[in-house]
């Protein structure tokens, strides 16, 4: 299962990777702004969105792909390494 997390800080990146490794599950971060992210969003079965660390045009286009490609997606205000944790979590027992 693919993650795509979009926002974040980009000096946890690792920590980000680890939490979804030890879950079994491949994680694709986008702590910045990039070109044509909704192809890249594309293969991703759940999409988390740290919304305090991304910026409102990344945060539409991503939800626009997700809508487009019927990604589910979650939303969280704060950036952390546990929050992403309680996110998997939460995806893991709802599926």
């Amino acid at each position: 299962m693919c993650i795509a997390l979009i926002g974040g800080m980009d000096r946890l990146d690792k920590h980000y990777k680890e939490v979804a490794q030890s879950a079994g599950l491949s994680l694709l971060i986008f702590t910045r702004s990039q070109t044509n992210i909704a192809a890249k969003l594309k293969k991703a079965d759940v999409m988390v969105i740290f919304t305090n660390k991304v910026s409102h045009r990344v945060k539409t286009e991503a939800m626009q792909a997700a809508k487009s490609f019927g990604i589910p997606v979650i939303m969280r205000h704060t950036c952390g390494v546990c929050t992403l944790r309680e996110c998997l979590e939460c995806y893991k027992t709802a599926n």
